[in-house]
């Protein structure tokens, strides 16, 4: 960010290269999964590729602050397709016993991409320039959309299909899913940063949101094939997992954004040093994830995801009674909250795939995933606030290590909570989920 900031300036609106990525990139899920189920996977998969690339190339060749956030924006439209279809092309190909190898696989991409991104990121920006950090994307974007073009093959599925056979989309709902959830994660990631929360701004965004919501519901009701059908809240194979993956997603802020911070202020750890006592939970996660079909296997999905969240909630909670006062301790917690919800997100995933069939696989997929990154962005406001509570009334220069010991703290002990709402809405779900068959 410095080097970018440098070059183009605009550093009150830096915060929007991520914002506006993520807020593009979660709005779209929910569409684009609908959008999967009616014109096939491969499609949508190539088309967000090419969004995706198109946004990076543009961000490459950005002159100031506002025209790279418009391309983050366009890469974010991209990144919603890439991020659903490719875990539903993942239950369309593999049968439910081979589910969780290729699914762990995908984790581990995660995870090792998480792990050297920013490494990679750094030598660009250290001996080349920061434009690389984008640009680096086309050789590999294009590659991908080589190998998918000549060798993912999909069995021809029939869309759904209106009077006259044509294909039947719903874009007024599409266009109300994504002008409500957009208002309303505006309002959250600006909230409190650019105007104070009960300022005009925020409280129009939400009102803005809450109008936007009514409209979208009215007009989903109404819908012959709705982006966002109502069995995804009515059926308890999928509504308390949604609730449970909107927990998982506010929970995760307190690790990602804030164990950075306490290592630096709190153990005095050098910035690299700090993104190692985090990177360790990228990679105990997808490890448990791949193990934990042994779990699933024998006492299914529900009970595996219901230990999962329980140790989580057991880990969160230790952070604020028992502080961490080595570098080892820090790590040693994020290692073994890692561990704990790769033995409860992958479970969830592969149980509410395998209980739909093929038509409504990616919708069921988007709203599992949607809910996920609605939860990080909520959780992103109001952990923020729990922090900002503690850090009120004091100077920069009064901000000691003990004064982030317990704010950090405070995030720990409400990410806690979060797991406790996670087990008690699993606990509406069935003990064994229903399995389709093809």
């Amino acid at each position: 960010m410095p080097q970018i900031v440098g070059d183009l300036g605009g550093f009150s609106y830096f915060s929007w290269l991520f914002s506006g990525y993520f807020l593009a990139l979660t709005v779209t899920i929910p569409v684009y999964g609908k959008l999967s189920d009616t014109f096939g996977r491969k499609p949508v998969l190539l088309t967000g590729i090419a969004l995706f690339l198109l946004g990076s190339a543009l961000c490459a060749g950005a002159w100031d602050m506002a025209s790279l956030i418009a391309f983050r924006v366009v890469q974010g439209l991209g990144g919603g397709a890439i991020q659903g279809t490719v875990q539903t092309v993942a239950a369309d190909l593999y049968p439910l016993e081979e589910r969780p190898r290729i699914q762990a696989a995908l984790s581990t991409v995660w995870a090792v991409s998480a792990v050297a991104g920013p490494a990679v990121g750094g030598l660009f920006v250290s001996y080349a320039d920061w434009r690389w950090i984008f640009l680096i994307n086309l050789p590999v974007g294009a590659v991908s959309m080589w190998l998918l073009a000549r060798r993912f093959r999909e069995p021809v599925r029939r869309a759904t299909t209106g009077t006259g056979g044509r294909v039947r989309v719903d874009w007024p709902g599409a266009l109300g899913v994504f002008t409500a959830c957009g208002l309303l994660l505006a309002a959250l990631v600006q909230g409190g940063v650019a105007w104070p929360w009960l300022s005009v701004p925020s409280l129009a965004l939400f009102a803005g949101a809450a109008v936007a919501a009514g409209v979208t519901f009215g007009l989903e009701r109404r819908a012959a094939d709705p982006v966002i059908p109502g069995w995804v809240w009515r059926r308890r194979t999928i509504a308390p997992v949604n609730v449970a993956m909107a927990a998982l997603g506010l929970l995760m802020v307190a690790p990602t954004v804030f164990l950075p911070t306490y290592a630096q202020y709190a153990l005095g750890l050098s910035p690299v040093a700090a993104g190692f006592v985090l990177s360790v939970m990228t990679l105990s996660w997808p490890v448990s994830a791949a193990l934990s079909q042994h779990v699933y296997r024998r006492v299914g999905f529900r009970q595996s995801a219901l230990l999962g969240m329980g140790l989580a909630g057991l880990v969160l909670l230790a952070f604020p009674l028992w502080p961490p006062s080595s570098p080892w301790h820090a790590g040693a917690l994020s290692f073994a909250l890692g561990a704990a919800l790769g033995l409860f997100q992958l479970p969830l995933i592969v149980g509410v795939q395998s209980s739909v069939p093929w038509r409504e696989r990616g919708t069921a997929t988007a709203s599992v995933l949607f809910n996920r990154q609605l939860g990080q962005s909520v959780g992103a406001s109001l952990l923020g606030a729990i922090a900002n509570a503690t850090f009120a009334g004091r100077e920069a220069a009064e901000v000691s290590g003990a004064v982030v010991r317990s704010a950090v703290g405070h995030v720990y002990l409400a990410g806690a909570l979060a797991a406790g709402l996670a087990v008690l809405a699993l606990c509406a779900a069935p003990r064994r989920f229903p399995v389709d068959t093809p």
